[in-house]
């Protein structure tokens, strides 16, 4: 790949956003009936390969059962206000209704005040197993080593490991640091871990074991992390190196295929079905489930970057809301914005290119628009 010369001492490569790439139609279109969207991972297939991310503003017990019927797989932060509260509704509440001078200081607080309580994890887990539903969870990397075999124990089907930045070779000068490859060769549930932006972090990833590798940051609106430590993932760029890392990664194992999944960055259906022409197989979505009516941020929108206790790298945004989930997902659309029937977009995309499932769309002609 060309470089770029910056000054004398550093050279860089030119990355791509998702805004700077289009899709280009080719010769053949296809009724959108005759696409289909089915996403398997491991064991579990699911209608549409949309995942709810694990926000308290988007995901908890009661939404994660609601995208179930609708296809889709909500994953549940275990570190979130659900994994610390008996009742967590007042305190969304709260949030939602907090100055922006205030909204800061004040999640550290609600967040720092418990900790996460395994007996309520393990509630949490057994509620939604028993509403019948593809139960995932998520933990940060720090909270991974306790967190995570009690999911799994608990009856947890599907385990994300999620952070800003992860690495299957971490440096610690504080204690043994987790070994990743261990640690998910013994768990008993697959493994979705990330975030990472280049070719060979997602490799050394894949390599662990991993079911599945998250690409980005794992959020997009939520986040301030670019201003906060200059670091910044073009994600059309990203999901496009880490791809050809799945390819490699397939030839290096003799057949062993990890899911890429795209993670932030997408606030429109646009993006999301710009992220799987690029090469994923799947996408996390935040900021377009806490625009629902029925979100349960109420309208706001949050991760797990804001309320980090000494470097907080994240905002609570106030969204406009535009529909019930349902709608957000399956439509119909009342806006022309990209914001509802996603899954509708996805498959009108498809449909207009002439493919029929998402694996072929990874095909689809890409134009550089910037």
């Amino acid at each position: 790949m060309t470089e770029i010369q910056i000054g004398g001492a550093k050279r860089a490569r030119r990355g791509y956003s998702l805004d700077e790439v289009a899709i280009a139609p080719s010769r053949r279109t296809r009724d959108p009936e005759a696409v289909s969207t089915a996403w398997t991972i491991d064991a579990y297939r699911f209608d549409t390969p949309i995942l709810a991310a694990p926000m308290d503003s988007v995901v908890s017990p009661t939404s994660a059962v609601a995208f179930a019927g609708l296809g889709m797989l909500a994953v549940l932060n275990l570190e979130g206000l659900w994994g610390r509260y008996e009742d967590a509704e007042p305190l969304l509440a709260e949030i939602a209704g907090l100055d922006a001078e205030a909204v800061t200081p004040r999640m550290q607080e609600l967040y720092s005040a418990r900790p996460v309580d395994a007996d309520l994890v393990a509630t949490r887990i057994a509620d939604m197993k028993a509403a019948g539903i593809t139960v995932a969870v998520a933990t940060s990397p720090q909270g991974a080593a306790r967190l995570a075999p009690l999911a799994s124990q608990s009856g947890a089907d599907i385990v994300v490991i999620r952070g800003t930045t992860v690495s299957a070779e971490h440096v610690s000068s504080a204690g043994e640091p987790l070994n990743l490859k261990q640690f998910i060769h013994e768990l008993d549930a697959p493994v979705i871990v990330g975030g990472c932006a280049t070719h060979q972090a997602a490799l050394h990833l894949m390599r662990t074991g991993a079911a599945g590798v998250l690409v980005g940051f794992g959020g997009g609106a939520s986040h301030t992390t670019a201003d906060v430590m200059g670091v910044r993932v073009p994600m059309a760029s990203a999901i496009a190196d880490v791809a050809a890392a799945r390819r490699d990664y397939l030839d290096e194992s003799g057949g062993r295929y990890v899911h890429v999944i795209a993670d932030g960055s997408m606030g429109r259906s646009g993006d999301i079905v710009k992220a799987f022409a690029c090469g994923a197989d799947a996408a996390m979505v935040g900021s377009i489930f806490a625009r629902a009516t029925d979100a349960p941020g109420r309208g706001a929108h949050w991760g797990a970057e804001a309320w980090h206790p000494s470097l907080p790298r994240g905002d609570r945004h106030l969204m406009p809301t535009v529909g019930t989930l349902a709608e957000v997902v399956n439509g119909p659309s009342r806006s022309a914005d990209g914001t509802m029937n996603i899954v509708g977009a996805l498959r009108k995309a498809m449909a207009t290119t002439g493919y029929s499932d998402v694996k072929e769309f990874q095909r689809v002609e890409m134009v550089v628009t910037a």
